[in-house]
Parts: structure tokens; sequence; C-alpha cells
């Protein structure tokens, strides 16, 4: 009777440690499904949705600083052109693998004058309270062509936009897409 006895415990030893198997491996399947899926998503978002990038540089100094971390909406221009006052990210038109970020001041069709320390759409001064100080003359008149925008810094006098040549007018499809908020560091966290 005990020979007996020790053979079902041994089998059901077996029967557990392959339950034990079982259920590690079905366990160990969830956990990469529920990965994979996680990173598939995030991939996803990240290039159609939004996009985290950092400031570099101080051409929108007040309104943002050097190394601030930015969420970027990248779908709100498949559902409208840019508009006046958004803060775009764009890649740099003469090395797209730069990327740059300005304020939207002017739409096609517009002819931007910049004069007397003031900047000028479509005849009225425009009021900027967020500039860093008096835009520098010198930038003469520019009509901006269809599919594109005319963008500039908020820190007028050391920004590099669409007043030089090598930026120039930003075609609509150079925009990645415009800045939503401030997320680091997190003492600054801000919408934009």
């Amino acid at each position: 009777m005990s020979e007996g006895n020790s053979q079902n415990e041994a089998i059901q030893d077996t029967a557990g440690e392959e339950k034990k198997k079982k259920s590690f491996g079905r366990e160990a399947w969830e956990w990469g499904r529920s990965l994979l899926i996680a990173f598939l998503l995030a991939l996803l978002i990240r290039q159609f949705a939004f996009a985290i990038f950092m400031v570099d540089g101080h051409s929108m100094v007040p309104t943002l600083d050097d190394k601030e971390r930015l969420v970027v909406n990248k779908m709100v221009y498949r559902f409208h052109a840019p508009e006046y006052n958004d803060i775009v990210v764009f890649q740099y038109p003469e090395d797209t693998t730069k990327d740059f970020i300005k304020r939207v001041i002017g739409l096609p069709g517009d002819k931007i004058e910049i004069r007397d320390y003031k900047v000028f759409r479509n005849g009225e001064e425009l009021n900027e309270e967020y500039i860093a100080e008096p835009t520098a003359t010198g930038g003469g008149e520019f009509v901006v062509p269809e599919d594109t925008i005319f963008v500039l810094g908020d820190n007028r006098n050391a920004s590099k936009d669409s007043r030089d040549s090598l930026v120039g007018y930003v075609p609509y499809d150079l925009v990645i897409g415009r800045a939503e908020f401030v997320w680091w560091p997190f003492g600054q966290f801000r919408g934009i």
C-alpha cells in the first residue's frame, strides 16, 4: 500500500510541476504581450500624435527657456493649418535633421513689415506682449507665399527665423506640430 501511495504522490508532484511550468509560461506570455502592445502604442503615439522636444537656445525667451522640455501636438495640423501666434516646431529648411521652434506671425498672403522696432501684419501693428525686447529694424517687407508660414522668435534680436534667408518662409510640410505645454522642469510646468 505504501508503494502505491508513493506512486500517486510522484504522479501528483509531476502534475503540480507541469501546472507551475504552464502557469509560468502563460504569465510570461501575458507580460510579454502586454509590454509589446505598450511599446507599439508608444511608437504610434510618438509617430503620429505627440512628441517630446527640448528647447535648445534662447530664441524664444521669455516664453520658453533653454533646456525646457515640451510636449508637441503632431495631430493638430492634420485638421487645420497653423494659426497666428501658434508656437510651432519645424524642420530647419537648410538641414531637416535639425528642428527649430518659433511663433507664427504670418500666414499665406500676409504682408509682414518690420520697421521702427515694430512688426506690422497687413499694415496693422502687432501687440506683442510676449517678446523680450523691441524688434531691431532692418527686417524689411515680406509677403508670405502659399502653403508657407512666416515665423519669428520671441527673443527677436537673438533669433534665426523667417527674416533670415536660410530659414525663410517655412513650408507646411516641414511643420512638425504645435507646442502645447512645458513639462520639464516640473516646477515650470505650464501650458503654452
